[in-house]
């Protein structure tokens, strides 16, 4: 259940200043911790009391920006007792001439986390962004504050790069301080994106972690342990208690403090490949019913991640079309939420077992409404690759390289629908099966012919152990370009084999470069494209 959101605030039109103008003219100092723009890394509490009495208020989990625009962005913090969350937003670090954001009170109601939608920014601007915790019963006691970056979009054809991947904390990798939390964040922090498109499972809610894990070369892995990562999350306070774990990773922390995110949820967020209805087999679990767990884990979700209240379902998904300028729309799936059962998945009626029918409809009518350049669909699951649950089936292919059976049949429509409305500019991202790989779809190469050739690309795991890689299923014509996997399953992040993907659209030629990179952000292989004109 997402929490109720007050009106987006707005920052009047004396503050969409010109040039090398600052976004408002003013400051509101409601406490001497106002004074300082300086912050430090802290180590956040995984479980910070409801109430604390005397003193001043603090932040507990540093701050956060998501879903960020051409003018409006989300934020979120969290506090460590009831208080209004107040930002203030300047074009430099200092937060000199600043204009000043009242937040929601956060209460326990949302575990004492907050998010707002800022509006009227300027566009194409570097922001720095300021937030601050205020005591409800006397506005001069505040906390210090945390700082975060964010880029707003440009309305011109500028440069964008942009950064993803997925699968955080999974397999037993959870936060190690060797590496500062999680190994490959340094190398992410470098590349300096506009934003992070984190592909689904963004915790590791099935995942219990131990303090140490026996590598192959005899060496131990060292987890940081709270008591909600001990075992499976059933309870609220047990799946809010997976974000608060990944937020002890200080690097990861920092990063997205300077780096906005573009979220969505896949199984993980809940329990391991779960579908509506489901009732768990699974020893683990006092909780058997995945409705219930999914309306905690959805709730958790709702309550840690910055994401904008702009999905147009009414039943609850989070899928979204950000408008990111003349470049780049940017449409986010929910291919989890009103997933089917694993079957075999060959099955020759169309029932909606991925997106459904709702979704499909908006995601081809937005598809076609988009004036971008290029249009990068955020897909949980890859298209071609075949992802078995046992003798089932959980992905969208099955092996069977005939006509589209099963959840296969979800795509089809989209497929020929770009291809009638002529848009070849599509670029399909995905994380979920733990390697790296580019695909080339292709109708010559097909069963199912009608649609243009295209490219996918996969990336992942950011923390988790490594897989792969994943057979092909010939339906739409899929070859691997490029794959990097590693030698066995589940190899540790300190092996290696952690994989993120960037994108960089070139505000000149409008061409589109995708590369995939290693742990230590070494480019493995590189791909740009053309944009085609009609």
């Amino acid at each position: 259940m997402t929490q109720t959101q007050p009106e987006p605030p707005q920052l009047g039109r004396r503050t969409l200043l010109r040039g090398a103008a600052v976004v408002g003219a003013g400051a509101v100092v409601l406490g001497s911790g106002a004074a300082s723009a300086a912050t430090t890394a802290r180590t956040p509490s995984g479980s910070a009391p409801a109430f604390v009495r005397g003193g001043r208020p603090s932040l507990t989990h540093g701050v956060q920006a998501g879903d960020v625009l051409t003018r409006q962005a989300t934020l979120w913090s969290r506090a460590d007792r009831p208080a209004r969350l107040v930002a203030e937003i300047a074009r430099d670090r200092s937060s000199r001439k600043a204009v000043t954001v009242k937040g929601p009170v956060v209460t326990p109601d949302t575990d004492l986390t907050g998010r707002f939608t800022v509006r009227g920014l300027p566009a194409g601007a570097d922001l720095f962004y300021r937030v601050r915790a205020v005591d409800l019963r006397d506005p001069r006691r505040s906390s210090a504050p945390e700082v975060g970056r964010l880029r707003t979009a440009s309305q011109r054809p500028d440069d964008v790069r942009f950064l993803w991947s997925g699968d955080i904390a999974g397999q037993g990798w959870g936060v190690n301080p060797s590496y500062g939390g999680f190994r490959i964040v340094d190398a992410m922090a470098r590349r300096r994106p506009d934003f992070f498109l984190s592909s689904g499972d963004n915790v590791y809610a099935d995942g219990p972690v131990a303090e140490t894990v026996t590598l192959p070369d005899g060496t131990l892995w060292n987890n940081l342990v709270i008591e909600e990562k001990t075992k499976v999350a059933e309870t609220l306070d047990e799946f809010r208690g997976q974000f608060k774990y990944n937020l002890l990773a200080d690097n990861w922390r920092r990063f997205l403090a300077e780096t906005p995110q573009v979220t969505q949820w896949d199984d993980h967020e809940v329990t391991n490949n779960w579908y509506p209805g489901e009732i768990l087999a699974d020893a683990r679990y006092t909780e058997k019913r995945v409705d219930v767990l999914a309306e905690r884990g959805r709730q958790a979700f709702h309550e840690y991640v910055p994401v904008a209240p702009i999905s147009p379902d009414p039943e609850g998904r989070v899928y979204r079309v950000l408008h990111l300028g003349p470049l780049l729309d940017l449409f986010v799936l929910d291919m989890r939420t009103h997933k089917d059962r694993n079957t075999a998945d060959k099955e020759t009626e169309r029932d909606g077992g991925v997106l459904g029918a709702e979704q499909t409809r908006w995601l081809i009518r937005e598809l076609e409404k988009s004036r971008a350049t290029w249009k990068v669909i955020a897909a949980d699951l890859p298209i071609g690759l075949v992802v078995p649950d046992g003798t089932e089936q959980e992905g969208l292919a099955q092996g069977d390289p005939g006509a589209p059976l099963g959840r296969e049949l979800d795509i089809a429509p989209v497929l020929t629908a770009l291809q009638r409305a002529g848009i070849r500019n599509h670029v399909w991202l995905t994380a979920d099966v733990h390697y790296t790989a580019a695909h080339h779809y292709s109708p010559d190469r097909a069963a199912h012919q009608d649609f243009d050739p295209f490219w996918e690309f996969v990336s992942g795991p950011l923390n988790a152990g490594a897989f792969g890689p994943n057979a092909l299923d010939a339906t739409f014509g899929p070859r691997a370009e490029f794959v990097a996997a590693p030698p066995r399953a589940n190899t540790s992040p300190a092996e290696g084999f952690q994989f993120f993907g960037e994108v960089e659209i070139d505000g000149d030629t409008a061409a589109l470069t995708v590369t995939l990179r290693d742990v230590e952000g070494g480019a493995l292989f590189q791909k740009t494209l053309l944009p085609h004109r009609r």
